[in-house]
């Protein structure tokens, strides 16, 4: 199976390595040589934990990394498509821009899947005219590799099939699969978690406690295998706050950012990938001591 995943950051990358070890040739599409190097580094980095856990064997790992191409072009990268899942940033007008793109060009059978979080599927899908049935919410979770759960949502206008359809893709890869069969802005987890981070951040805002003290209480009092601050560090706060401004456009002032997070996301501080947020990081990404 050919699977194209539209974008190369720190979720589809993972995304398609999850495909590349699951067998699929797999083709990764970003705008430019120094988002689709990125790409490749962090797969590369992430087999490489991988073998060193004893979960993948060297030639597995090469293998997998081998099943994976890069473009820039997005007419070469659905060309044979049989699945396509857009996974570029959180911005209704530049995912809207892309599906249609995709909408003219991916073949008539390919399953045509968005990773968004939050934005409805409805509303993302009317950019694709008269091919707008085609598209579902395929949602998973960062990192893809190592969290179990997709989320497949349903459009106003997604047939059962294609729903079905992207159940077993993603069975296919290995994860748990929950459907959200109403297409309410956040489904089911973004909507739920997204009240707990912004709490935490108000807490964190307010003097409550550090940032390290909230993670710890969340994970050793809820289980969580991360904070909710370390894991919007992991994501990238940009990409937390564009999602709040749409739960709040859809909800109301309960999903409002709170200033903090503006101020962090403006200052440039939006997480691991640019060396500090709730947390700094070294060159590597690693928590710095």
């Amino acid at each position: 199976m050919k699977v194209t995943i539209l974008g190369a950051g720190t979720m589809g990358a993972s995304i398609a390595q999850l495909a590349a070890t699951a067998g699929d040739d797999v083709v990764v599409r970003d705008i430019g040589a120094e988002q689709l190097q990125r790409g490749r580094d962090a797969a590369q980095r992430s087999l490489a934990r991988f073998v060193k856990a004893g979960r993948l064997s060297d030639d597995e790992a090469a293998a997998a990394l081998g099943r994976i191409a890069f473009t820039t072009e997005v007419a070469q990268a659905v060309d044979g498509a049989d699945v396509v899942i857009e996974s570029i940033t959180e911005v209704r007008a530049l995912k809207e821009e892309l599906l249609s793109e995709v909408a003219e060009r991916a073949p008539a059978g390919a399953l045509l899947g968005t990773n968004t979080s939050q934005l409805s599927i409805t509303s993302l899908a009317a950019s694709m005219g008269d091919q707008a049935h085609r598209l579902v919410g395929i949602h998973f979770f960062n990192p893809p590799v190592m969290m179990r759960l997709v989320e497949v949502i349903a459009g106003l206008l997604t047939p059962p099939e294609v729903v079905e359809r992207a159940k077993a893709f993603g069975e296919h890869v290995g994860r748990q699969v929950v459907v959200c069969r109403k297409d309410s802005p956040g489904f089911i987890t973004s909507r739920a978690y997204a009240i707990l981070r912004l709490e935490c951040m108000r807490m964190l805002e307010e003097g409550v406690a550090t940032p390290e003290d909230i993670d710890t209480a969340m994970k050793l009092g809820f289980n969580f295998p991360m904070g909710p601050l370390e894991l919007g560090d992991m994501n990238g706060l940009d990409t937390f706050l564009n999602a709040l401004n749409g739960l709040s456009d859809a909800y109301g002032d309960r999903f409002q950012p709170t200033v903090g997070l503006k101020n962090m996301v403006a200052a440039g501080r939006i997480g691991r990938k640019a060396g500090g947020g709730f947390y700094d990081y070294d060159a590597d990404g690693r928590r710095a001591q």
